[in-house]
């Protein structure tokens, strides 16, 4: 009898281990095409800013702001000059303006913001104030540096340079 009650339960955890496995989950990072069997990937949640010379990969908000900056960044790369703004930010003309979502936050080193719907800020620091979010740098290392003093030049794409 024990035998049963073991062997049921086994069959049962290997039927919801299969069911796990076989689950298919939307995935919006990646497509194969059946023609030449190559990994065409593209991140939809991904970007890069690349600081005088140094990438770092970053991700999008999930909000209009971001998916606007996503959309722009599709018919090629952005280059923007930043200049220091109180020793904790860089912050620079976007040339038009996002669609905002503006709330009191505080920030903190990585974040990307949207400043009065046509300034992006970077931030190095922390700042409070309201902001519309549009991502985050994923990876800080050298961050501080690569912004460094005074102005900057900094290039939003959605490949890797």
């Amino acid at each position: 009898m024990k035998r049963i009650g073991y062997a049921l339960w086994a069959v049962v955890l290997a039927l919801c281990l299969a069911a796990c496995a076989t689950t298919s989950h939307p995935s919006p990072t990646s497509t194969i095409s059946p023609e030449s069997k190559e990994d065409t990937t593209v991140d939809t949640h991904t970007f890069y800013l690349t600081v005088e010379g140094v990438t770092f990969p970053a991700t999008f908000a999930d909000n209009q702001g971001a998916e606007a900056l996503a959309d722009l960044l599709t018919d090629g790369p952005l280059t923007l000059s930043l200049e220091d703004y109180g020793g904790f930010e860089k912050v620079g003309s976007l040339g038009q303006s996002l669609p905002t979502s503006n709330t009191h936050m505080s920030t903190q080193s990585g974040d990307i913001m949207l400043y009065q719907g046509n300034q992006i800020v970077l931030f190095y620091g922390s700042n409070s104030w309201s902001y519309t979010r549009l991502g985050q740098v994923t990876d800080l290392t050298g961050w501080q540096e690569a912004l460094g003093h005074g102005d900057v030049t900094v290039t939003f794409s959605l490949s890797k340079p």
